[in-house]
């Protein structure tokens, strides 16, 4: 069965939250190349949070530019790009990549935010990149809200609009129904990027391929933030075995995660918050707060989560969140002592 799609792996972008964006421009240019050589046509790297995230989220082992160029120097036949938020990517970043010979940028927003894009979407392309809108926490829209945003990026010039579950917890009948409702408006390629809070990445992944998206996401050893992505070997592996010719080489995919990546990834299960967050639709990366004020009013972290998600889940208001924290804290006397709240309070505490 012929393959209509291509696999697109992140492990040396999104991979890197799981090692404090750890990776090395040697790095980099050694996973790209072996990448390359398996038949990955599309690789992301550079620093996790996108082009200039390291002035968000704390330095790279190497800047931006030092990964184009490591990639630029190894690969000849895959695509590499990174991740640009808009807001926080400038153009002068975009500027710099193209100089060194990125082919593609993924421009990131909420998915309630798309207009925002438009100027990151137009600017890739005046460099002649090819450019893919990425609709971050996806499940905040309903379908139909979604397709009407495709359309949006579509008129910009994104040349691939992407369903982004970035709280790990939709389901392949949500996977389905997103493509379904874009293509009744509009014959944009779509992608899909996976995480993994309730183990549900590769069957979202394999219902996309299945439904028909063009470009699935994955990482090697499903490395990734939270409770990480989409893994690439098995993903390969399954798909192989549904009887997709992929055209790559699934045996060297598994020596390049067991010979490069389990020696760094220190994977030790799943924890309670990262599931939590699946179940609640929230984004991973405002833990750090739930930390803050379930420490602050001795409160339950996973009653925290999804109190506030009734309220927003696509931001963190701080004083809306210290608000619910305390209401909890005035309640807490019907669940003390269901729960050990220390166990889930690690470094991030402080």
């Amino acid at each position: 069965m012929k393959a209509n799609f291509k696999i697109f792996d992140t492990t040396l972008r999104d991979g890197s939250y799981a090692i404090n964006f750890g990776f090395t421009a040697r790095d980099t240019a050694i996973i790209a190349g072996k990448l390359e050589e398996a038949g990955i046509p599309y690789i992301e790297l550079a620093h996790g949070v996108g082009l200039n995230g390291g002035s968000k989220a704390g330095k790279g082992a190497a800047t931006d530019e030092e990964y184009l160029q490591a990639a630029a120097e190894t690969l000849t036949t895959s695509k590499f790009g990174a991740f640009c938020i808009a807001g926080l990517c400038r153009f002068e970043d975009l500027d710099m990549a193209a100089r060194n010979g990125m082919h593609f940028v993924r421009v990131g927003t909420n998915a309630t935010e798309v207009e925002k894009s438009q100027p990151y979407i137009e600017h890739a392309k005046k460099l002649g990149m090819e450019v893919m809108a990425n609709y971050m926490k996806s499940y905040t829209l309903s379908p139909k809200e979604f397709a009407k945003n495709a359309l949006k990026s579509q008129s910009y010039g994104a040349e691939i609009v992407y369903v982004v579950d970035s709280a790990g917890g939709m389901f392949p009948e949500d996977v389905r129904a997103y493509y379904d409702a874009v293509r009744e408006v509009s014959d944009i390629p779509l992608g899909f990027h996976g995480h993994n809070n309730l183990m549900l990445g590769n069957a979202n992944a394999i219902e996309a391929i299945k439904v028909g998206y063009d470009i699935v996401d994955s990482s090697l050893q499903g490395m990734g933030r939270s409770a990480g992505n989409t893994c690439t070997e098995t993903l390969v592996a399954a798909l192989i075995k549904m009887g997709y010719d992929l055209d790559i080489d699934y045996r060297l995919l598994l020596d390049i995660g067991l010979n490069y990546i389990i020696p760094i990834f220190k994977n030790n299960g799943r924890h309670p918050l990262d599931i939590t967050a699946g179940f609640a639709d929230f984004h991973s990366s405002y833990v750090k707060y739930i930390h803050k004020y379930s420490a602050k009013y001795g409160v339950d972290p996973i009653e925290l989560i999804q109190e506030y998600v009734k309220i927003d889940k696509i931001n963190i208001n701080e004083e809306e969140l210290d608000a619910v924290a305390a209401k909890l804290e005035e309640q807490k006397d019907l669940y003390l002592g269901k729960y050990n709240f220390n166990q889930y309070f690690g470094e991030e505490q402080t």
